[in-house]
């Protein structure tokens, strides 16, 4: 969810300025004219920042902040608007707890940074590489705050939508220097996965020439990420739960605890529950390792985020590569949100690494992305109303693009843009653009 901000003005053109352009740069807001109508607010509403003039019909801003300290109310940040004449109250404002204030008239653009800068978290990875949509978005504010914890946290998910990613996510804002380590539960026999999970001495076994620690050694202090944990036999699960519950393991061949400090991050693309249900996953490990579920949608639930993980994608692979990130065609992202992505992530990225390896030049065309022609434009009667439409869709998805790049920071984009911020103001409302829908 977007951050959510109070403001108090009694002042109707102010107001209403300020009001258009929270929502413009995409808070949710509720516009209180006086102190009563603001205090009431206050004490039911829960508020990122609180924007407020110092004087207010009924009563002062600074009378307002005493009595919502009185009440002892754990209060957000809040920011004074104040006259010249008004400067020494403000002072004292600062001094008793408010964050910050501006004199009259003031830098509108100025003003927004203050916010941004009090209200946006930090982003948990390059824009785009987890989507812009709202489904997304609010996955990514639970991170924020699953980042201060240690609860385990069940991802959940058709294969492919990119839980991993998510898991990687929540482990950089946790402390990205510690170790994350990875593995599929799924891909490995018993005997080889309990070896994997826990580590062997050597000699435990055939083979076994050297000691080796397991995953949940190596992801001491960090993240270990155990994928399709649905597929891990109940023997196996018999041993986790000993694991977690403990917080030590023991080498296979071994005697001696060895005590392990970790995240512990699940995912699946199985139905646990009905799982628990036949008894082929026990009760007491799924509620153990289910401390909070985060279910990604998938990819053809949110076509918000194809091309924002497309070009998220191809900078990844450019990377990896050496080269130079790789554009698409128009026609090429048309496609891409045509389609439905029944491989999700997992296959927009195989589609895009086979694309980039065939394309010689600096754009991707639909016909290297699906390996076919484009398909020809409609033919009726209405070609302009067509021709309309597509480059409505293109400016706008160009702007939505650039305005993510650019961390939705106004003046940034239409620098980008090379316009001015008036001109991308008016672009963005004739295309109905606003932060919170994009």
């Amino acid at each position: 969810m977007m951050p959510k901000i109070c403001l108090i003005e009694d002042d109707e053109i102010m107001g209403e300025s300020l009001a258009d352009r929270l929502g413009l740069e995409g808070f949710a807001h509720d516009w209180f004219r006086d102190g009563a109508a603001a205090l009431t607010g206050l004490r039911g509403g829960d508020y990122a920042l609180v924007i407020s003039d110092i004087r207010l019909p009924d009563t002062t801003g600074d009378t307002l902040f005493d009595t919502l300290l009185s009440e002892r109310l754990s209060l957000p940040p809040f920011i004074f608007i104040t006259g010249h004449g008004e400067i020494d109250m403000a002072v004292r404002l600062l001094k008793k707890g408010a964050r910050d204030y501006i004199t009259k008239p003031f830098d509108l653009d100025a003003l927004i940074e203050k916010i941004q800068d009090i209200v946006t978290p930090k982003s948990v990875v390059g824009t785009g590489a987890l989507g812009l949509s709202p489904a997304m978005r609010q996955i990514e504010a639970m991170l924020q705050r699953l980042a201060s914890s240690s609860a385990s946290v069940l991802i959940t998910g058709e294969s492919g939508v990119g839980k991993e990613r998510v898991a990687q996510a929540l482990h950089r804002l946790a402390g990205a220097e510690k170790p994350f380590v990875a593995v599929n539960c799924g891909a490995l026999t018993e005997s080889l996965l309990e070896a994997e999970l826990f580590g062997y001495e050597k000699g435990a076994f055939t083979g076994a020439t050297r000691t080796k620690k397991g995953v949940f050694e190596l992801a001491h202090g960090g993240t270990l990420f155990l994928d399709e944990i649905g597929d891990m036999p109940l023997s196996m699960q018999v041993k986790l739960l000993r694991a977690l519950q403990e917080r030590c393991i023991v080498r296979v061949g071994a005697e001696v605890p060895i005590p392990v400090d970790l995240r512990l991050v699940c995912a699946t693309h199985q139905m646990l529950q009905e799982r628990v249900t036949n008894g082929s996953f026990r009760e007491d490990l799924y509620y153990r390792i289910n401390v909070v579920e985060l279910r990604i949608p998938p990819l053809r639930e949110r076509p918000q985020d194809i091309l924002a993980l497309a070009h998220s994608l191809l900078v990844e692979l450019a990377t990896v590569s050496g080269r130079a990130p790789l554009g698409l065609t128009a026609a090429a992202e048309h496609a891409l949100k045509a389609y439905p992505w029944p491989g999700n992530v997992r296959e927009l990225k195989n589609a895009l690494e086979r694309a980039s390896l065939m394309s010689d030049g600096h754009l991707i065309s639909h016909d290297i992305l699906f390996d076919r022609p484009a398909p020809a434009l409609a033919a009726h009667a209405d070609v302009a109303n067509s021709l309309r439409d597509y480059l409505f869709e293109c400016e706008r998805d160009f702007i939505v693009r650039a305005l993510g790049g650019c961390q939705w920071q106004i003046q940034a984009c239409a620098d980008t843009l090379g316009i001015s911020r008036k001109n991308l103001w008016e672009k963005m409302r004739k295309l109905g653009i606003d932060k919170e829908g994009s």
